[in-house]
């Protein structure tokens, strides 16, 4: 399986500035980039496709560089932005580094056991912050016209648009980041810089760059942008990005948030995202297509991505936390996972000393407003429909041996209508 094979079959291939490239990659004998600027202080979901195909060009033997934007980050790319960024100031792009550089640190392979192939992790600011501005303009600008600049696909766009228009601080963003390409190849022998299709522009700058420059031949490769079914940008809930820090986004979170994936986009994140074989997802497409309702690609897309992202037992647990959402193993989780699980349910605070005394199930119904009346209530609990930490409640009293982490109750009403009580 050639690589293009490979990338045309997941679907990560757009574009190529030379098809000549691919029979380099099938030789394992190119250094690759791709950049990675730190507007947060985590990478997110975004971000994974280029840092998967980083990994992906490695296992076929090519030497990955990850770039960590300290000094491209200083200045903001336009690509793709309907409006100028806010300019981040040193001290939060110097913590938003450190969190991002952790983070491309445990998706490569740096070790000198991967040989030619071992990973390389930089920050432009390195180079990009000692340059003067006189010699950048000198050696780089001169090398591009102002016509070409503007026929760029992420400046035309603002100029399109007077109310918003583009900042020369950003206009010049694109000659930053062909110099980054020229130093990788000058100093590092890189030849490829992977990307977004939005960075199409960016990146056919830094070849010519280095054709001008160097008279070398230099490559670029995108892939798609993620884009679901719908038209809306893949990476996002309804509480903003999936990041791939657990402290910003749990693994719990993650593997929801795939597993929640519609058919119509799980079969292209399966391609995107995972280390699957053809035949696996193959397999895969045609049990979804079966049995839906089995959610299948869904779970191993979930499995696959948090595994990867975090770890095995990171899945591992995720999963068996979903599972517990709705059954007796609830009991036995930790108290940050049984929040997180529970993070979406309506929460209800009650005094420790009414809870220490007893309360009446039927009036913890109604203080949850599952129930609109104590009727209602004592109906539900009648037909057995009332659980209290996912077990059937049949008594007519919650004491202080319901307390889960001594301080949670939980309370569900049906198959779907689950209340968190905090006991203050």
């Amino acid at each position: 399986m050639t690589v293009r094979d490979d990338w045309e079959f997941r679907r990560i291939f757009h574009q190529v500035t030379d098809e000549s490239l691919f029979a380099q990659l099938d030789a394992g004998t190119v250094t690759t980039y791709a950049g990675f600027d730190p507007t947060a202080t985590s990478l997110h979901m975004g971000n994974l496709l280029q840092i998967v195909n980083l990994r992906r060009l490695q296992e076929r033997g090519n030497r990955p560089i990850a770039v960590a934007g300290g000094g491209t980050g200083l200045i903001g790319d336009p690509s793709h932005k309907a409006d100028e960024r806010r300019l981040l100031d040193i001290d939060q792009l110097h913590e938003n580094l450190r969190g991002i550089k952790e983070q491309l640190a445990r998706y490569l392979d740096f070790s000198a056991s991967a040989g030619s192939a071992q990973a390389l992790l930089v920050n432009n600011a390195d180079w990009l912050t000692s340059i003067s501005l006189t010699d950048f303009l000198r050696d780089t600008g001169k090398h591009f016209t102002v016509n070409q600049m503007v026929a760029k696909e992420s400046v035309k766009s603002r100029l399109e648009r007077p109310d918003v228009g583009i900042s020369y601080t950003e206009f010049t963003y694109m000659l930053l980041q062909a110099y980054d390409f020229l130093h990788l190849f000058q100093h590092h022998g890189c030849t490829l810089q992977i990307g977004g299709s939005d960075q199409w522009g960016n990146i056919t700058m830094g070849v010519e760059l280095v054709r001008k420059v160097a008279g070398a031949q230099a490559y670029g490769l995108t892939s798609p942008l993620l884009i679901k079914s719908d038209g809306t940008k893949f990476g996002k809930s309804e509480s903003g990005a999936i990041y791939l820090d657990a402290e910003l986004t749990s693994p719990f979170t993650m593997f929801q948030f795939l597993l929640n994936s519609d058919d119509a986009d799980v079969g292209t994140l399966l391609r995107y995202f995972t280390f699957l074989s053809h035949d696996e997802i193959l397999d895969l497409d045609h049990q979804r297509e079966a049995a839906p309702q089995e959610r299948t690609s869904q779970r191993s897309l979930a499995r696959a991505v948090v595994s990867f992202v975090h770890s095995d037992s990171a899945a591992q647990a995720a999963e068996a936390a979903g599972r517990a959402l709705f059954s007796e193993e609830i009991a036995t989780l930790d108290e940050n996972t049984l929040v997180d699980v529970l993070s979406d349910a309506p929460t209800s605070h009650v005094p420790r000393a009414q809870v220490l005394d007893g309360i009446d199930i039927v009036d913890l119904l109604v203080l949850t407003q599952l129930a609109s009346s104590r009727g209602e209530g004592r109906r539900f609990v009648d037909q057995g429909g009332v659980y209290v930490n996912n077990r059937k409640f049949d008594g007519s009293t919650v004491t202080s041996e319901h307390l889960l982490h001594d301080r949670y109750i939980v309370v569900r009403r049906g198959r779907r209508q689950t209340h968190l009580v905090r006991v203050v």
